[in-house]
């Protein structure tokens, strides 16, 4: 899946769209997917200036815009302005290394559970096949009014 389509399925927008690309996508499985890290990002002069990291909370982020990629395909509802997926929910979150411009993040979610429409998924995010970080999170899919 490329730029456009996931632009089709999240609302997200620069500087907060945090996926490039989706390399695999089972639906009702697992998805996998790239986010470039680059110095370009508004977040790394202040995030640090003499050492830039990128904050654990876009990466959950990434995480979490992935799994809502895969939670859209599964549910596998026609795509609107007036749905969105929402992030709700975040267990067990652990950071292991920094990421920082020039990484590439590999953006792992696999569904746990599905019950009553709020998927939970185990997700990981990996440099070099290093492990960056992992949390278990949970979506939901909702129209808006």
């Amino acid at each position: 899946m490329e730029i456009t389509e996931i632009m089709r399925h999240l609302p997200h927008r620069y500087p907060f769209l945090l996926v490039d690309r989706v390399l695999e996508l089972v639906p009702g499985e697992h998805v996998v997917a790239i986010k470039n890290v680059t110095m370009n990002e508004p977040h790394f002069p202040g995030h640090f200036p003499h050492h830039p990291v990128m904050p654990g909370v876009l990466i959950i982020e990434a995480l979490a815009q992935a799994a809502g990629l895969l939670a859209f395909k599964t549910a596998d509802k026609p795509v609107t302005e007036n749905t969105v997926v929402y992030f709700v929910g975040i267990d067990n979150a652990r950071f292991k290394r920094p990421v920082v411009p020039g990484d590439q993040l590999r953006l792992e979610a696999r569904i746990t559970k599905s019950m009553r429409g709020i998927w939970k998924f185990a997700a990981r995010a990996l440099v070099d096949g290093q492990l960056a970080c992992e949390a278990e999170l949970m979506c939901t899919l909702r129209d808006l009014d």
